[in-house]
């Protein structure tokens, strides 16, 4: 299969703004689903794609704490959505599926970072769980509705840490030790590898899959599982906040304002320059490179935030394929016997 990570030069930039992006783009008329779309980079997103005339669903745990996020904004709703509970997700699909509207745009967001050890009821760990289980059953539930739109999109937001750590195929959910940033990056390589296999199934039926990795934006609220210490801490080191706590903004090094993060989102989602591609890792507003050899580092951070190019292990078209027949059987299973809570 010949590689496909090359960028098209698109004009845009490290820079370019979700408003820039959309600009002269008329989405009157397309629908358009976003998790996690009332706060950060997700309420950018919504912002920006509900002013181009779309009509956005945003899919929240809590809608009451997400309306006043969302007050004002034309042509948005809001609709319960837990990614960490298999019944949300069903309860979710079938309510868009009953209100017989097609899905142009079904832009996975949602997203945690982070923290101790956490189980879902069915003992999955709950950053792979959310990030990457969640979402790929939201997007097996909504398929007929992404069918029907004939022409349609499915953005999954990712991370530079895709480059730390590839699926952990003997034991995906920890059961024998944790590591946090490990289950971050395992969830983020899962984001790509579900999209090239998306695409590759579903591309002859009008629906293409994006990855999109964002940069780092830090007024998100992805880590909100960690301390706020631990946060402060980490952003120091990695020289995203100042010794006053503000954000250090510099886009060519991934350190994005919320609305230069969104831009690479909403490009995957809307962007004419993209007819006809696919099954692709996007940053900066278009196709990264393939990074073929790239640096193994022991943690996150430990690489400089500007190599952020996608790596083998996540494009891999066999990984992909295995990862989707994995996800499969992991729906339908029970618990893990050997998960037992958390360690």
């Amino acid at each position: 299969m010949p590689q496909k990570q090359h960028p098209i030069g698109t004009g845009f930039t490290a820079s370019s703004t979700a408003d820039e992006v959309l600009a002269g783009i008329d989405l009157a008329g397309r629908n358009v689903v976003v998790t996690g779309g009332h706060s950060g980079l997700g309420l950018e997103a919504t912002r920006a794609l509900s002013q181009a005339g779309a009509a956005v669903t945003v899919g929240s745990r809590h809608p009451d704490r997400a309306a006043p996020a969302l007050a004002g904004l034309p042509r948005v709703e809001i609709s319960r959505l837990d990614l960490l509970d298999p019944t949300s997700i069903d309860a979710f699909a079938t309510r868009y599926l009953d209100s017989g509207r097609p899905l142009h745009i079904l832009i996975n967001g949602a997203g945690i970072m982070g923290g101790p050890l956490v189980r879902d009821a069915r003992g999955y760990e709950s950053q792979f769980a959310t990030n990457h289980l969640g979402h790929f059953q939201l997007t097996l539930g909504l398929l007929p509705a992404l069918r029907a739109a004939h022409g349609a999109r499915v953005v999954t937001v990712t991370s530079g840490a895709q480059r730390i750590s590839d699926i952990r195929w003997d034991d995906p959910h920890f059961t024998t030790g944790y590591d946090p940033i490990l289950g971050y990056a395992q969830s983020k390589t899962a984001n790509v590898l579900f999209t090239v296999e998306l695409d590759r199934r579903w591309a002859a039926e009008g629906v293409r899959g994006y990855a999109v990795h964002p940069g780092i934006v830090v007024t998100t609220n992805l880590g909100s599982s960690t301390p706020d210490d631990q946060v402060r801490a980490a952003n120091l080191a990695m020289g995203l906040i100042d010794d006053s706590g503000r954000p250090i903004i510099d886009p060519d090094r991934e350190k994005k304002t919320p609305q230069q993060g969104a831009g690479t989102i909403v490009f995957a989602a809307a962007s004419p320059l993209l007819a006809g591609i696919g099954g692709v890792y996007l940053k900066n507003n278009d196709i990264s490179p393939l990074d073929e050899a790239p640096p193994q580092p022991s943690a996150f951070g430990t690489e400089p935030i500007v190599t952020s190019d996608v790596v083998p292990h996540a494009v891999d078209p066999a990984s992909a394929r295995r990862l989707w027949e994995l996800s499969e059987r992991l729906l339908t299973a029970g618990r893990p016997a050997a998960a037992a809570g958390a360690e």
